[in-house]
């Protein structure tokens, strides 16, 4: 049985974003997607447009020296334009780490990502973290 279309875009978008491939990213987003990030560090927020979602994605590399790392664990769709995908993420800066589950809820029109809202375990710990 074949894959769900949205699934595979999902997991089309977090192989990019693991292997640092913005250019694909871009290709998979609407030009006005938007990213929802939780908590209230400087990295939270909403990120509307694709420049704006990219350099938020390039920030977390920059803040982390190269060392987040994303692990899709599973992905869920309904066949109306929602996905859900469940991850666990790594990541060290300025001598604190953090290891946790996450999740971003997507939405898709078409065949390209409108909205991600971001979801985390701990938004604390996630705030910590990154301020």
């Amino acid at each position: 049985m074949a894959e769900h279309p949205h699934a595979a875009l999902v997991r089309k978008g977090y192989d990019a974003f693991s292997r640092g491939d913005m250019d694909t990213l871009r290709s998979l987003m609407s030009s006005d997607a938007t990213h929802h990030v939780p908590g209230s560090h400087p990295l939270s927020g909403d990120f509307k447009g694709q420049d704006a979602v990219l350099d938020m994605y390039r920030r977390l590399y920059e803040e982390t020296d190269g060392t987040m790392s994303v692990e899709l664990r599973n992905v869920l769709v309904d066949g109306r334009g929602h996905a859900v995908a469940v991850h666990h993420y790594t990541a060290e800066r300025q001598g604190r780490r953090i290891d946790e589950n996450g999740s971003i809820v997507f939405r898709i029109v078409g065949d390209k990502i409108t909205d991600l809202d971001e979801c985390v375990e701990d938004i604390d710990k996630g705030n910590a973290f990154w301020s």
